[in-house]
């Protein structure tokens, strides 16, 4: 059997197997000078979830940049959010946390459904979410220590009883599900 490297690959498949890998681990990239040159380019940096890699390290702004322009949900999401909730920019904040929902990003989905509810008594999204994505949220909005609360933000903390408990039946279409979910939302 002949046995082949990295680089003999084709750069399609290269590139393959580079967005894959940043989507869970992007410091594995910068183990070496090829694998960062591969790692360098907008198709990596659209995949991978920035509250899986340190960001708030090192080259932040570099790479905040980058995923911007690429259009990165995760990116779109942590900028919304800082838009729409400490700079009081409302318009832009949501319709960025919107293009991130629409790109399936479920922190952002979960945001801007609730968002929309809190300030404009909309529900649209909600259908969108899925069982697990409602536990691992509430779950989040449980913790007393959240790490994506912007502390000094009174208008969330105000309303954040009503992110945790208000509207969780209305995620569900299927009234047989409500039921078996209902025991749940008192739960804490």
């Amino acid at each position: 059997m002949v046995e082949m490297t990295f680089l003999d690959l084709p750069s399609e498949i290269q590139q393959l197997i580079v967005s894959c890998v940043a989507k869970n681990s992007f410091q594995a990239l910068s183990t070496c000078k090829s694998m960062r040159a591969l790692a360098d380019t907008p198709d990596v940096y659209s995949s991978f979830d920035l509250y899986k890699y340190p960001w708030w390290t090192g080259l932040r702004d570099t790479l905040l940049r980058r995923c911007y322009d690429v259009g990165n949900p995760s990116t779109l999401y942590i900028k919304g959010v800082e838009y729409f909730y400490s700079l009081q920019h409302h318009e832009e904040g949501l319709a960025l946390m919107k293009r991130a929902a629409d790109a399936g990003y479920e922190r952002a989905l979960y945001t801007y459904a609730m968002t929309r509810k809190l300030y404009w008594d909309d529900e649209e999204y909600f259908a969108s979410f899925t069982r697990e994505a409602v536990g691992t949220i509430g779950w989040l909005v449980r913790m007393d220590d959240a790490p994506w609360v912007p502390v000094v933000n009174e208008g969330f903390l105000a309303k954040k009883f009503m992110f945790m408990s208000t509207d969780r039946p209305l995620f569900y279409n299927c009234p047989y599900l409500v039921c078996i979910i209902t025991p749940m939302l008192y739960d804490f």
